[in-house]
């Protein structure tokens, strides 16, 4: 396995002794997990998905909850069916990321195969850079994994975890193929440097961000918080934009890596160029939301932040 350096920051953390019980398990499992057969590690993972919508209310609770906002039209009944179905998933999700260690080129398309990779290919080929944007949708893990395997090495950003081991394992397992981790605190520089050298870079942006880091976009009828950093890279670089989704095809029995071109919106206003752009982006990840809407992270609180004067939208 690829050894990646810990960062500065890092570094200097002494790790816990919980730290260390933490990483034992998670190293232990994933070990575990990847020495199975796949089809038993998918199985084994997906029961393990299938308990944990069970027997964590909490997250259950957020996704139903979320799933009441982007579809009110929907029987309470569908939107548990969907969630469970999300659940199972992350199992399966599990399962792929603990083989990470065993795949190469000449295995990986039994997992996922490309479909429309000419738009990646043309947008590679205008020599600026692309910027690779993605979302919390399929098998994130696995889009990245696969582009670099495929010989396409993908820069990604990171969010440091609080254990530094913990962190340092699952940073291994994802730069296996090649791929590059940009960390968060040093990202404007290393991303700006990628894509001169004409480098791709992949970037989720379908998470709730603070006020600072971020502007309101409407996401499924609700003002969203969605950052900008997407736009205002490919406003100051004239990067190529494609939208990047790892989309489970069970009639393939595989995932699909689905490019789609991103056309630039223009407006004479910087900022409302950026504002429109961001939506723009954000609209295109909630069409395929609505098409697939099992395969998308439900669980996490897209709507935390609301705009000035409006009330929160959880409850709890």
């Amino acid at each position: 396995m690829s050894r990646v350096r810990p960062s500065a920051s890092h570094a200097a953390v002494r790790p816990t002794f919980r730290h260390r019980l933490e990483f034992a398990a998670a190293a232990g499992v994933l070990w575990a997990l990847g020495a199975l057969p796949r089809p038993l590690t998918r199985a084994l993972c997906q029961a393990l998905a299938t308990g944990s919508y069970f027997l964590w209310p909490r997250l259950r609770q957020v996704g139903l909850f979320n799933l009441r906002l982007g579809f009110p039209e929907w029987p309470e009944r569908e939107r548990r069916r969907i969630l469970f179905r999300t659940f199972r998933g992350f199992g399966r999700m599990l399962a792929d990321f603990a083989h990470f260690p065993r795949l190469t080129r000449a295995n990986i398309e039994r997992l996922i195969v490309y479909d429309g990779f000419e738009h990646y290919a043309r947008a590679q080929a205008q020599g600026k850079g692309v910027l690779f944007l993605t979302a919390h949708f399929g098998n994130w893990e696995l889009s990245s994994f696969a582009h670099s395997l495929y010989g396409n090495a993908l820069n990604f950003a990171v969010r440091q975890m609080d254990n530094p081991l913990l962190d340092g394992l699952i940073l291994r397992y994802r730069c296996l193929s090649g791929a590059k981790a940009i960390e968060k605190n040093d990202f404007a520089r290393r991303a700006l440097q990628a894509l001169k050298q004409g480098e791709a870079i992949g970037l989720l942006m379908d998470t709730n961000m603070l006020p600072a880091e971020g502007i309101f976009v409407d996401f499924f009828g609700k003002a969203a918080c969605t950052t900008t950093g997407p736009a205002r890279l490919a406003r100051k670089t004239g990067a190529a934009l494609v939208l990047g989704l790892a989309i489970w095809d069970p009639k393939l029995g595989k995932y699909r890596l689905r490019f789609e071109p991103v056309p630039w919106i223009e407006h004479q206003e910087a900022e409302e160029e950026i504002r429109l752009n961001t939506a723009h982006f954000t609209r295109l990840i909630e069409n395929h939301i609505r098409r697939n809407p099992d395969q998308w992270l439900w669980v996490h609180r897209r709507w935390k932040t609301r705009p000035p004067g409006e009330p929160a939208l959880y409850p709890f």
